[in-house]
This record gives structure tokens, sequence and C-alpha cells, in this order.
């Protein structure tokens, strides 16, 4: 009698939890596989989207409102206000960015023949060596402003650089590229797109932007050849 008044507890407390053990255990099992299945998902996802289509919500809006001092060695900075009346390209840059690199000849092809302003947002840079970037590589800029701490960079969604923005007279973001500029994009996506804002602006016919458009292509490939 005293052995069941002794053992029974014990037995009950077992039966009580021994369904919660393989439970805990499963949860825990759980977790890593999830984690798995939620990488693979990104994976997949990267795989199959081209970095340069992420969507803006910016996109129609217009400009954040920023005013950044000029670049060291330079005398014009880049505000949201000097971003009507035209159109005009938005190009963030780093003297440290690979990428950057490889698109600045297409910049300053577009520069030589004075297709577009382009003004430049310099992101987190020492302003010693942005400086000589400019004075090293040339310099595609109509103005050009320094992002020391990024903070103007993130208001534009920025993810990394180089990024460019079209920008309509109006001041409002018309078309976002992220990753370097190519001879290829302007001619497919942001020259048409910018012969469009124009007329939309001013009604100049559509040959007269087609020959600036061409004119702008050819220049950058001789600029690519140099």
């Amino acid at each position: 009698m005293s052995e069941q008044l002794t053992t029974t507890p014990m037995t009950q407390m077992e039966s009580m939890s021994s369904p919660v053990v393989p439970l805990r255990r499963r949860l825990l099992l759980a977790v890593p596989v999830v984690g798995v299945v939620g990488l693979l998902f990104l994976l997949g996802w990267g795989l199959n989207h081209d970095p340069s289509t992420i969507p803006s919500a910016l996109i129609g809006k217009a400009v954040p409102k920023f005013s950044l001092p000029p670049v060291q060695g330079r005398t014009l900075g880049l505000s949201s206000d000097n971003l009507h009346g035209e159109v005009s390209l938005v190009n963030v840059f780093a003297s440290w960015c690979v990428a950057c690199r490889q698109e600045h000849p297409v910049l300053m092809g577009l520069r030589r023949i004075n297709t577009v302003p382009i003004h430049g947002i310099n992101y987190k840079d020492r302003p010693q060596d942005a400086e000589k970037w400019l004075n090293t590589m040339g310099d595609p800029y109509t103005r050009t402003g320094a992002d020391l701490d990024g903070r103007v960079a993130i208001d534009w969604g920025v993810y990394g650089v180089p990024e460019t923005f079209v920008i309509d007279a109006e001041g409002r973001i018309a078309f976002r590229q992220v990753g370097a500029v190519t001879p290829e994009i302007y001619r497919d996506k942001i020259g048409p797109l910018i012969e469009k804002l124009r007329r939309q602006k001013t009604e100049e016919p559509h040959e007269i932007e087609g020959d600036r458009s061409n004119g702008a292509v050819e220049a950058v490939r001789k600029q690519e050849q140099k």
C-alpha cells in the first residue's frame, strides 16, 4: 500500500510531462529548417531578379528635401531646390566604389556633349578622397553634394553605390538605376526617358530629341574607348 502511495504521484508526473518534451524538441528542430527554407527562398529570388530593377517607393514623387555642402575643392553644393526647372540626373557615387569607376567614362561622355545636367551625391567618402577622385578621373557633375554620413542617401532609398536617378522638370523622381550606368542602359532606358520628359515640358519634335540621344550614345562609346 505504501509503495502505491509513493510511486503513483511520480507516475502521474511522468505521464503529464512526457508529451511536452517531444513537442519542445520538434519546435527546436523546426527552427533551423524554417531558416534554411527562408534562405533558399531569398537566394532563389536573387538569382531570378535583376538588382537594377529594384522598385523605388519614391518614383513619381518629389525628391526628398535636403541640402548638402559642396565636395571639397568644389564651390557648388546640392539641394532639393536645385532639382527643378529642367530634366536632370542625380548620381550617387564614392571614390571607393569599384562600379563607380566603371561607369565614370559614361558620365564623362554625357557631360562632354552636355546631354543632360548631372548632379552628384558623394556617399560616405573622405573629403580628400572625393576631391582626388574628381580631379583625377574628371568631373562630370554640375553640382556635387557631400553626404558624409549617408543620411541623404538613406532618404533617397539608396541601397549602395552607384545609383542614378532621372529627375523631371518638376523635381519628381522618374526613374532609378541601381548599379552602373552603361551605354546600353542609357540607350535603352535613361536616354529615351529623358527625351519623353523633355517633350512633355517643351513639346520639342521627337526627331530632334532622337538625334540628341543618338549623339549622346556615340559620345559615351568614344569616351569608353579612350
